[in-house]
């Protein structure tokens, strides 16, 4: 059998039927567009907007935002056909499969597992800052040793507050989809309002000499202030964005996937590009924008300005809240990839062992909880960062010509969304996504060709003898 086999809608869509297999259907699409505030406000918003600022685009940061907008809702648009047509868990691994064969959709799957790992990682780092400074503003002081890693630039023993929440966040996603998803919406509630209420604060707080000049001139370093530092500072920040991209791999949780998906993923990009676009634009108006270099929390950084104590504590609250979501969004997505890959034969069974009460991939679920935990306790947040970034830039560019082929070799499959204007939509994502994969450093370009190259060696060291579409070709069913 080929190694760019496909596997055909009809067999995927029966799949996902099979009893046991199958996930519970209990998301509506309030829920799904929850998850997508959920994994999109966090640290990008919260972390990453200074660091852009500082380093690569200055106040047009705010453009930045608007570039990575474009190419998530190029892509997102794609997403939306996909989900609609295969809405099966497993997101651009189970749209790879079916457009452009098995290594393909390997190759992204492993991808996408390093984009949920890293991020989960990475994001459970900056929780476990962001608590710290909270008992800091109490009045105790965590020890460094328990919340700083051995290669920390204060090292420490373990980062146990990054630990902490992973475990118990994946013990959440073990009991049930349903409980995570209103534990999520009521934290994405909470979350808004504080995001919202930085920014009406903050615009009565903006010095407009801050804001010149808008665009830095560039210092002749590449990806540092002029046109391509704003692109750089787009790829950066576009760890922001990857939240759409965990509703689709809800899809077979979600109740009516053919209506709800769009919503979800579409109507969670739109509100949160506005949000971002203001909080960027309050928060480069209230410090120069130098002040952030190196500042991994530049919320923290401008509400000191505000005037009460406590609106300060209640948004640090909010912030660690808002991370406490991304995390669940993230950890849900990556075991719902390795479930559906598991599904087809290429990981072994027990990543899609269902469990018989909860419904829920239940060892997968533990295996990543123990995996992201030791990322979390001894790894820095400056060893995880862009890596999330180019692995979801990746599987966008995939999912963009993956709605080009399936219109050429699939044109009469029933969509219950289209996506307008292909291929020109689509080819507008991946050129833009491609733009910005560009903009990132060659150390993450590195990292990333290195954690592609050890899922090919699982590939054929495993997966590809173990196939369930190659058994049953060699069989001839």
């Amino acid at each position: 059998m080929s190694l760019f086999e496909k596997k055909s809608l009809e067999r995927i869509l029966a799949e996902s039927e099979d009893s046991k297999h199958h996930l519970k259907r209990t998301l509506g699409p309030f829920n799904l567009v929850a998850l997508g505030i959920g994994a999109i406000i966090g640290a990008g918003l919260f972390s990453l907007t200074g660091i852009a600022a500082a380093d690569h685009a200055g106040p047009a940061v705010v453009l930045s935002f608007v570039v990575a907008a474009i190419g998530c809702a190029f892509a997102g648009m794609c997403y939306s056909e996909f989900s609609t047509m295969i809405p099966i868990a497993g997101s651009a691994y189970t749209y790879a499969y079916a457009t452009m064969g098995e290594l393909l959709a390997w190759i992204i799957g492993w991808d996408l597992v390093l984009e949920y790992a890293v991020g989960a990682a990475t994001v459970s780092v900056s929780w476990s800052s962001y608590v710290a400074k909270l008992f800091h503003m109490y009045g105790i002081e965590l020890p460094p040793s328990l919340i700083h890693c051995p290669w920390d630039t204060t090292p420490g023993l373990i980062n146990l507050p990054a630990v902490l929440v992973v475990l118990g966040i994946s013990t959440l996603l073990i009991v049930g989809i349903s409980e995570s998803a209103r534990v999520n919406a009521v934290i994405v509630v909470l979350k808004v309002t504080i995001v919202i209420i930085v920014i009406s604060i903050g615009f009565g707080l903006v010095h407009p000499e801050n804001y010149k000049p808008f665009i830095p001139p560039n210092t002749g370093t590449f990806g540092e202030f002029g046109i391509s530092g704003i692109m750089r500072a787009a790829a950066v920040i576009f760890f922001a964005y990857i939240g759409f991209d965990a509703v689709s791999t809800a899809a077979q949780e979600a109740r009516k996937p053919q209506r709800d998906m769009p919503i979800g993923i579409i109507g969670s990009l739109v509100v949160c590009t506005i949000l971002y676009i203001l909080f960027a634009r309050v928060l480069t108006g209230m410090v120069p924008y130098r002040t952030f270099h190196g500042d991994a929390s530049p919320a923290a950084t401008v509400i000191t300005l505000f005037p009460y104590k406590w609106l300060q504590l209640s948004i640090v609250t909010g912030i660690i809240a808002g991370y406490t979501s991304v995390i669940l969004v993230m950890l849900l997505g990556q075991s719902r990839v390795f479930y559906s890959m598991s599904r087809d034969g290429l990981l072994p069974a027990l990543f899609s062992d269902i469990h018989a009460k909860f419904q829920t991939p239940y060892r997968c679920n533990l295996i990543f909880m123990v995996f992201v935990s030791l990322f979390s306790g001894f790894l820095p947040i400056s060893s995880l960062g862009h890596m999330t970034s180019i692995g979801t830039l990746l599987a966008f560019v995939i999912v963009c010509v993956g709605v080009i082929v399936m219109r050429k070799t699939n044109p009469h499959a029933p969509r219950p969304y289209r996506t307008p204007l292909v291929p020109l939509v689509p080819i507008l994502g991946v050129l833009v996504c491609l733009a910005m994969m560009v903009s990132l450093d060659l150390i993450t370009w590195a990292r990333l060709i290195v954690w592609l190259a050890i899922g090919l060696l699982v590939y054929f060291g495993y997966g590809r003898a173990h196939s369930h579409l190659r058994r049953d070709k060699a069989a001839g069913r």
